[in-house]
């Protein structure tokens, strides 16, 4: 199948970015990018779904929006929406409402940076999600971007250091976000998990330092999405735009860490007796299901059930695990990148059931 390459969630001038929409959209093309979600804080920014291109090369930009209650005390429940067409923020006091406005307007609702810390030295706080007991959300932001960059500043000079090698930052997603997932899974929820940026082009100062910390395109080269589409781009923004929706909704995408090693062409499948499933997607066990994974690169590789390690590989491309059990299974693969064991490949889960 075709796979698009996806960054999501990303700020603009509109809210509390440093570069228009078309600045945006030059960096994604510099970055090589086939599409990215926009999402400017409680504004929906009409009118700007569409193409751009240069030098023989396009993307496609779509708006989101990002929705919190401004009046919340301290600052709490961040919704990423998209596909939803339409302003969502006058129902941001309330997140179930929110939520069950975003499926009436046949959107999606992944949660922002679920888990966070407070960064007092660069006036930054914690906006970690606590409302768990809403329902009907898409999914979770299961890695983000500028949330691993607040976790690993320690002091000034780690903050001196990564805002100048910021490639150094990214180790993978939080332990208490995988768990959250593992959790909701375990409950019966259909809940797929989404890499973001959190991208803002900020400018940092640190006394009589300034430096643009995280450019758009650094975050472009990271932490993406991969979508598992039935066709290539058309070039047609309404059937192009809802294809991109539909394998998010789906959950046939997988989160890449791009920046040590492209993860383009990573592939995890089931087959049965009757068919083939792709990340997302539910199939029957019957007298066995086939699993069979293809990696970038030889790496190590986890085969995660129910929350735990179900099979370990390494130094291998091409996996296959014939399973007999029920259950909820993804695929976590990890690669050693200056001088340090990161995260690589998140993928969402198949259920077997």
């Amino acid at each position: 199948m075709p796979e698009l390459v996806l960054n999501v969630h990303m700020h603009t001038t509109y809210s509390d970015g440093n570069a228009t929409h078309a600045q945006i959209a030059e960096a994604a093309l510099r970055a090589n990018l086939d599409a990215v979600i926009v999402t400017d804080h409680n504004v929906f920014v009409g009118g700007l779904d569409g193409y751009h291109q240069k030098d023989g090369k396009k993307v496609l930009l779509l708006i989101g929006e990002e929705v919190h209650d401004r009046l919340r005390l301290p600052q709490k429940n961040h919704l990423l929406v998209f596909g939803a067409g339409r302003e969502m923020c006058t129902y941001a006091d309330d997140p179930q409402r929110l939520i069950d406005q975003v499926q009436k307007s046949e959107g999606l609702a992944f949660i922002a940076h679920p888990f966070e810390v407070a960064l007092p030295m660069l006036n930054e706080t914690d906006i970690t999600w606590v409302n768990w007991e809403v329902r009907g959300f898409t999914g979770l932001e299961l890695w983000n971007g500028l949330s691993e960059f607040k976790e690993v500043i320690h002091s000034r000079f780690d903050a001196i250091f990564y805002a100048f090698f910021p490639q150094y930052i990214a180790r993978g997603p939080r332990l208490a976000a995988i768990q959250k997932w593992d959790e909701l899974s375990a409950q019966g929820k259909k809940v797929f998990a989404l890499g973001g940026s959190d991208a803002h082009n900020l400018v940092g100062h640190l006394g009589p330092l300034h430096r643009r910390i995280f450019p758009y395109e650094f975050h472009f080269r990271g932490i993406n999405n991969h979508l598992l589409v039935p066709e290539p781009f058309s070039g047609e923004l309404l059937s192009d735009r809802k294809m991109v929706i539909n394998a998010l909704r789906q959950g046939h995408f997988f989160i890449g860490y791009d920046l040590p090693a492209p993860t383009r062409g990573f592939s995890f499948t089931a087959r049965n007796r009757e068919g083939t499933a792709l990340m997302g997607d539910e199939i029957e066990l019957f007298d066995g299901v086939t699993i069979q994974i293809r990696l970038p690169g030889p790496t190590e590789c986890r085969l995660i059930k129910d929350g735990k390690v179900f099979k370990a590989w390494n130094d291998r491309e091409i996996l296959t695990q014939t399973v007999n059990q029920r259950g909820i299974y993804r695929v976590e693969c990890y690669i050693d990148y200056l001088g340090r064991r990161r995260s690589w490949i998140f993928s969402n889960p198949i259920y077997i059931r």
